[in-house]
């Protein structure tokens, strides 16, 4: 792929970064940092009931599995962007070959095409 093709996918690339970026330090505030009483507003006094305390735990491991996935995209993301600039972007990590644009255009860091990609997940 040429230089001027991959532009488009750059530019892509990188707002797709900067907003994993941004839900991933939001999502890790909201996980880590927020007492019970700040998330729901609940600024009485009276003893945390169990059943609040189990929510609360689903609440914060449900963000915290949330995070993982976003950060494995970002990682996927920096490795697209990486092979932008060494020239390799739009060539399959398995086979070599070209990976069509339509697919790029939907998953802009993908490292495999639509054949390799199906025949991992078999």
């Amino acid at each position: 792929m040429k230089k001027t093709e991959m532009k488009p996918f750059k530019e892509m690339l990188l707002l797709l970064r900067g907003r994993l970026r941004g839900d991933v330090s939001t999502m890790a505030n909201a996980a880590l940092n927020k007492t019970r009483m700040e998330s729901n507003g609940d600024l009485s006094s009276m003893p945390i009931h169990m059943a609040d305390i189990g929510s609360d735990n689903y609440e914060q491991e449900f963000t915290l599995s949330l995070m993982e996935t976003e950060e494995s995209t970002l990682e996927a993301v920096e490795t697209a962007i990486e092979r932008i600039e060494d020239g390799t972007y739009g060539k399959c990590d398995d086979c070599g070959k070209a990976i069509r644009k339509t697919r790029l255009k939907a998953i802009p860091y993908t490292p495999l095409c639509i054949d390799c990609a199906s025949n991992r997940e078999q």
